[in-house]
């Protein structure tokens, strides 16, 4: 699902020289199994933030102004589930159980992430204001990203940032997924303006992460890890990258929401994103993708992934920034990364069964069980409705998965469900599914 503009290269010096003082500034305001048709069409939807507007804009054009040379665009197609009673509820019904896991990792962890050297230390102070300060500490680590396929260059662009000293840039799957055949081709920009080749360490669509290996990038400070898991709704947030091509962009908002259940709506067949994610009203638009989300010490708390649309506010499927973007939390980066690092891949866990969610189900709805299955040998069938786990309200099928992939392969996870109007409890052990 790659869908991106020409995205931002970092511009600042390396994260351990002190940024110079600036004045105080707050901050602006798995489908194992093919999920069942959607319900009617929402008002609203969220799609991938790389995506320029269909209406022929591009990296500095973006309103409709003839653009020559310019990365073309690609619909992203990105729907959350219904999760509050706004304009941005997308009744995703489709939806398997499934997904990856990730840990909630303090600053001061690594995130199981022995087999790179990371920089974890906040480099601003905890009472920072100045949103000057982290932009001047984060646009260094923050690259841009080119991917180009055998048919076309520029084909799409987006943002990463540079995760250890070995070279290793983290971005969003779709920023670089149709670079991933024969013919493709991936550049790294940095803030600098210097371009290097990068090879694809690995990829999951299930997290929409993707590793990239870059030589000549090895001397360059990565950027501090953070944590999302103590972030508080109205704190303040600074988002970086190259929204619409214009690189080394730095926007600031608050943390909107937490823990917001958001999917890709995609091929019913194919692995669907589903993230957990942190909401902000940091401007994030087409272009954003891959980019760090960090907190004012300069921390990178998530990763830009999406944004949502008020449906019919924008031509062919695409628009920008209306104050609603979501990012992936940092936690899962983590353990994402850690994974693509060591095996070149990312698996996800998985129960074996598919579901929906629709107006009369109060909880996630079984469709089907594979047999064989872990959902099968704990005794879950057809027509079952659960509406919890491990203790935690489950409203439809996205919140469910969110749940499932906030877990670990080889995890036990007990759900609470209905049958035949009585509720009762059972515990699955989760099975690990590449993708």
């Amino acid at each position: 699902m790659n869908n991106d503009l020409p995205s931002q290269p970092p511009a600042a010096p390396a994260a351990d020289v002190p940024p110079p003082p600036a004045p105080p500034a707050p901050p602006a305001s798995a489908a194992d199994v093919p999920p069942p048709s959607a319900p009617p069409a929402p008002t609203a939807r969220v799609e991938h933030t790389a995506v320029l507007p269909a209406y022929g804009g591009s990296a500095g054009q973006p309103f409709g102004t003839p653009a020559k040379d310019q990365p073309r665009s690609r619909v992203a197609g990105w729907v959350w589930p219904s999760v509050a009673a706004l304009a941005l509820v997308a009744g995703l019904v489709g939806g398997a159980i499934g997904g990856a896991a990730y840990d909630n990792v303090g600053s001061s962890g690594n995130g199981g992430l022995g087999s790179v050297s990371i920089e974890t230390k906040a480099p601003l102070p905890a009472d920072n204001g100045s949103i000057s300060a982290v932009a001047q500490k984060v646009l260094p680590s923050t690259v841009q990203i080119i991917a180009d396929t055998e048919s076309e260059e520029s084909g799409a662009t987006g943002s990463g940032f540079v995760l250890d000293r070995e070279g290793h840039v983290v971005t969003n799957n779709h920023v670089i997924e149709e670079a991933d055949h024969p013919g493709g081709r991936v550049t790294v920009v940095t803030s600098s303006g210097e371009r290097f080749p990068a090879e694809i360490v690995g990829r999951t669509k299930a997290y929409d992460l993707a590793v990239l290996e870059v030589k000549g990038l090895e001397g360059v400070s990565p950027a501090a890890l953070g944590t999302s898991t103590d972030l508080r709704v109205g704190e303040g947030v600074v988002a970086i990258g190259s929204p619409l091509g214009l690189s080394n962009t730095v926007t600031a908002g608050i943390v909107s929401s937490l823990n917001r259940p958001v999917s890709t709506s995609g091929d019913p067949e194919a692995v669907n994103t589903f993230i957990n994610a942190v909401q902000t009203d940091a401007a994030v638009n087409p272009g954003n993708s891959g980019g760090p989300l960090v907190d004012l010490r300069g921390r990178v708390v998530g990763v830009n992934s999406a944004i949502a649309t008020v449906a019919g506010a924008a031509t062919g499927g695409q628009g920008g920034n209306i104050g609603v973007a979501f990012a992936i939390p940092v936690e899962q980066v983590r353990v994402t990364a850690d994974e693509i690092l060591r095996t070149g891949e990312a698996s996800y866990p998985v129960i074996g069964a598919s579901i929906s969610s629709g107006p009369e189900d109060d909880g996630a709805r079984v469709e089907e069980v594979t047999p064989g299955s872990p959902a099968a040998g704990a005794g879950l069938q057809k027509g079952d409705v659960i509406t919890g786990i491990n203790g935690q309200t489950v409203s439809d099928n996205a919140s469910l998965i969110v749940a499932i992939r906030a877990q670990m392969p080889g995890d036990t996870v007990e759900l609470t469900l209905t049958r035949d109007g009585k509720e009762r409890t059972m515990k699955v052990t989760l099975d690990a599914k590449v993708g």
